[in-house]
């Protein structure tokens, strides 16, 4: 963790005027500043911010706080992120960087190339800008489109003209290698060893920047004005634009989600802006892929719902299963995801003209929920009539609801659904599926508890711990034919261990194990001794269970975690991420807390109750835990991340030299981790 001196000394350096001023048009009243509030929708100033204080406060949301805070609250960066930001631009040095000098050289190279980028980018924006102003046709087609000027400067459009080197006029060199790598030139290669050729890569074409969370120009859009191929041209990949973690219209639509309620996710950089023009500012789109995990997890900073739109055809429902399938793993209780089709003949924007933004809006309260979704997706090519399509409903359903929270009640409810599909109950499902448990590894990948702790129980230990392990009453259930003390309450044959002893009905028995030679043949059990209670065995704890278990009963341990480790708790989804979040607040807002105080401030979190109960181990061993159980654990989840990057990275390797080196990299990270692990261990045997 970073020391609170530190953070103390950072914020008396920083002036909270400029930091939200950066973000926030403000007016000076009095001793004040107001402004419009970026955290919810208003027309009129309430949100305040004070010099003397360096505090901001909205009179209209409650949202409150300091500069660190205002950073993690409005552009969705993580605590560290928000404090090595103002750290540098006031000249300071984050006190617990571990890395050494090697690579901390590397990584300001990486940031100085990647600020050379975006004043490229940004440059190359101004330039597109004027060039809209100047062009009647690029005008006239935005027009066309229904857009106004004022939306237009709002999202920063603008016009690349028509033309092979019209940056040539921009900037002082053409053949700056920061043209290239930002992607705006193109390099073609001359055979025959004659000089390569550059040429600007978007040409004739309206132009849409592309903006991160912090506003800064990371990359362009470009639609062609008349018939052309391809429609839309996107930015290459460069070191400031990943299109797989991108949303184009985010940084715009940041407030407009907080004030509406939700994102709605549309198809194109056009729905966006027609959308905005239309009243709804709270679209963003990919950026010619399909949504993924990243893209997901960035929207559930600035809000807890999530709309998706699409066309009603079959492409658009490809699409939507695949964005389902990105949102699964995020769908706690407390989160609405939701999926919207439209008629094939209409985008939002046509809707919208030719309905209304009221008719609209109601689309959007009717859309289908996700665990609608989930079921038409794993029904689809399914006759649920015949026991071959239940079949195959269940084999298409199970990867899906292995993709859900473990232990959510959503996930609990998917289960019973499905198994009401299928013509199943409740337990048997969850009994098959422990049973054989789906593949290992991989996101959605579940840690199913042993079925097998109970002989002839048909699987019920394990339909039991599937759903949770307890009946009506909130305690552990016995398991059928058996009474609270696990004796056979039918008679028949009781408990049977390791093949040894039998209760043969309800009042005696025969002792039949290897002993019963001792006493004339007959065994000195006599079945008077009732047998020991019997719950189903508690399933393995995943490495992320006791992650947080430790650090949320050591709270003081976060100081001594290295800035890998923070990267990786920052990356835990579902109720393991919300509660690092948590923690990680209030270790800056109150320092290191004990556990009972901890326990006391959760209890009263509604959406985290139920989370602490299911990953708070009750085990009192747990609570006496040392530190390099925490260090094992974290090293053998970061042994898994970087083994899952590896495997990604091995089919590109053979013509991508970046694939190839990160590829390197990750392997004697891979290696460090292994022999940490195993000097580990060997200072701890006997």
């Amino acid at each position: 963790m970073i020391p609170a001196g530190f953070i103390q000394e950072l914020l008396s350096r920083v002036d909270i005027v400029d930091v939200v001023g950066r973000h926030v048009q403000l007016k000076k009243t009095g001793a004040n500043l107001m402004g419009l509030c970026p955290f919810h929708g208003e027309k009129s100033p309430s949100f305040s911010v004070s010099p003397s204080k360096q505090f901001y406060y909205c009179f209209g949301c409650g949202a409150s706080g300091d500069a660190v805070r205002f950073l993690t609250e409005h552009t969705g960066a993580s605590f560290r992120e928000a404090v090595a930001d103002l750290a540098q631009q006031v000249g300071l040095q984050v006190p617990d960087d571990e890395r050494n000098p090697e690579e901390r050289a590397q990584a300001a190279r990486q940031k100085e190339q990647q600020a050379s980028l975006t004043d490229v980018l940004a440059r190359a924006a101004d330039h597109y800008r004027k060039q809209l102003r100047a062009s009647p046709r690029a005008i006239d087609y935005l027009k066309g489109r229904g857009l106004t000027g004022e939306i237009a400067a709002r999202f920063g459009l603008g016009y690349a003209p028509d033309g092979w080197r019209n940056l040539a006029s921009v900037f002082p060199r053409y053949d700056d290698p920061l043209l290239a790598e930002s992607g705006l030139v193109i390099l073609h290669e001359a055979e025959g060893g004659a000089d390569e050729k550059r040429y600007d890569r978007f040409r004739d074409r309206v132009m849409f920047p592309i903006r991160s969370v912090q506003g800064e120009v990371i990359g362009f859009g470009g639609r062609v004005l008349d018939r052309g191929e391809p429609k839309y041209l996107n930015s290459p990949e460069t070191p400031v634009f990943v299109k797989g973690r991108e949303l184009y219209g985010l940084f715009e639509a940041r407030a407009a989600m907080r004030g509406r309620g939700y994102a709605l996710v549309v198809e194109g950089y056009m729905d966006v802006v027609a959308l905005a023009q239309l009243g709804f500012e709270n679209a963003v789109a990919t950026l010619g892929t399909a949504c993924g995990e990243e893209h997901v997890r960035k929207l559930f900073r600035f809000t807890e719902s999530v709309v998706f739109s699409f066309d009603g055809d079959a492409a658009g429902r490809r699409a939507a299963g695949r964005a389902m399938e990105a949102a699964l793993p995020f769908a706690t209780d407390t989160r609405s995801i939701r999926f919207l089709f439209l008629p094939p003949e209409h985008d939002p924007d046509s809707y919208v003209r030719e309905h209304g933004a009221e008719a609209f809006e109601r689309c959007v309260t009717e859309a289908v929920p996700l665990s609608r979704q989930m079921m038409d997706v794993a029904a689809e090519g399914c006759d649920l009539t015949t026991p071959e399509g239940r079949a195959r409903f269940l084999a298409q359903a199970r990867p899906l609801w292995a993709a859900l929270p473990a232990g959510g009640a959503l996930t609990r409810q998917m289960l019973a659904e499905i198994a009401r599909q299928a013509g199943l109950p409740d337990a048997e499902l969850a009994a098959q599926w422990a049973q054989a448990p789906q593949g290992s590894g991989g996101r959605g990948a579940r840690h199913e508890p042993r079925h097998d702790v109970y002989e002839d129980d048909g699987g019920e230990a394990a339909a039991h711990a599937a759903l949770g392990g307890y009946g009506a009453g909130g305690a552990p259930e016995a398991p059928a034919g058996y009474s609270a003390y696990g004796a056979a309450s039918g008679g028949g044959q009781g408990y049977k261990q390791g093949g040894d002893w039998r209760q043969r009905g309800a009042g005696g028995g025969r002792f039949q194990g290897k002993y019963a030679g001792k006493n004339g043949g007959r065994g000195d059990w006599r079945g008077q001794a009732p047998m020991p209670p019997m719950t189903p065995r508690r399933p393995p704890r995943r490495p992320e269970d006791r992650i947080v278990h430790m650090l949320l009963t050591h709270a003081e341990w976060w100081d001594q975690l290295a800035p890998d480790d923070l990267d990786l708790l920052h990356g835990f989804d579902g109720a393991h991420g919300e509660l690092l979040r948590w923690l990680e607040r209030d270790l800056h807002d109150h320092g290191a807390r004990p556990w009972a105080v901890l326990r006391v401030a959760l209890a009263d979190e509604a959406t985290l109750a139920e989370a602490v109960s299911r990953i708070v181990s009750p085990d009192p061993a747990d609570d006496e835990a040392e530190f390099a159980q925490l260090r094992a654990a974290l090293d053998q989840c970061l042994l898994s991340q970087a083994q899952a990057q590896m495997e990604a990275l091995a089919p590109l390797m053979a013509g991508d030299p970046a694939a190839r080196e990160t590829y390197r990299r990750l392997a004697e990270h891979c290696q460090r981790l292994r022999q940490r692990r195993a000097e580990a261990a060997a200072s701890n045997a006997p």
